[in-house]
């Protein structure tokens, strides 16, 4: 799968969804049928829902002590009404956090794509759900075209920080989000690709430095951000805006961007915020707060 100008195309002949495709083309690559592909998505979706749930309640801590109840703080703050960003936009950036921090405790989550880059999906999909109050049939659906783009980024890019850094895993997470979340809204096959653009270039360069080679610092945070970037492209796409550079270019461009990088900023904790006085502490005193 090179492009994702040949799954709008294919979507445009055949009158259907993205997801309608990455779904019958799953199908008939592995020999499965399409109920049974739906359930093991269905599966992705209720551990989602579940590593959500579980995150919010503030319990879930990582084993160095560095992230952890934050997604209950986000949680508190719009249950006091006092959010600046909005009940919705509290909400997406709230789960986001939930999802990575049950990560980061080692719990049970869904890479979408990666592991650290896991809270994006669920953070953005469930909210969009919950404000135009669609089935959960649909938000299945979704899922697939999330899927299908993060195949065509790990074919002409990659989803890795080790390859290709933090612009790999959240910034192609955010754009699956997008894509995923115009789906849901009605949105054609073109608008999706608009929305996936418009997120993952708002994402290119970012490097991954994680502090202590642990995936918490920066990483659970920017699972929120990329959740309102992913909501923020979504809107634009559907109110009409485009991307003045194709999806498949933006990607193309990430793949550069991400060989340029050097070693020092591609998870190995060399570089970056990684080695800021403040993370070299952490490090040395293998610090739990």
């Amino acid at each position: 799968m090179r492009t994702y100008q040949e799954l709008i195309e294919k979507a445009l002949e055949k009158k259907t969804a993205i997801s309608e495709i990455i779904l019958n083309e799953e199908a008939e690559n592995t020999g499965q049928p399409r109920e049974l592909l739906l359930k093991k998505m269905q599966q992705n979706y209720f551990v989602m829902q579940e590593a959500v749930a579980n995150g919010l309640t503030g319990k879930w801590k990582s084993f160095s002590g560095l992230v952890g109840g934050d997604a209950a703080l986000m949680e508190n703050f719009r249950i006091q009404k006092k959010s600046l960003l909005g009940e919705r936009v509290n909400q997406a950036a709230a789960r986001a956090i939930a999802v990575a921090e049950v990560n980061a405790g080692m719990g049970r989550i869904v890479a979408a794509p990666t592991a650290g880059s896991c809270g994006v999906l669920p953070g953005v999909l469930l909210t969009v759900r919950d404000i135009l109050g669609c089935s959960d049939e649909k938000v299945i659906m979704s899922l697939f075209t999330a899927a299908g783009l993060g195949m065509v980024i790990a074919e002409r890019a990659s989803v890795s920080g080790a390859e290709g850094g933090c612009q790999a895993e959240i910034g192609s997470a955010a754009g699956m989000a997008a894509a995923a979340a115009v789906e849901l809204a009605g949105g054609l096959p073109a608008t999706t690709a608009h929305a996936a653009a418009l997120a993952l270039k708002s994402f290119l360069g970012l490097v991954c430095d994680p502090v202590a080679g642990l995936v918490e610092v920066p990483c659970v945070k920017r699972n929120a951000m990329a959740a309102v970037i992913a909501l923020t492209a979504a809107e634009m796409a559907l109110a009409g805006i485009k991307s003045a550079i194709p999806l498949d270019e933006v990607i193309d461009a990430m793949a550069s961007i991400g060989r340029s990088m050097p070693c020092s900023l591609k998870e190995t904790a060399q570089g970056g915020l990684a080695v800021t006085p403040t993370a070299l502490n952490i490090k040395s005193r293998g610090q739990i707060l």
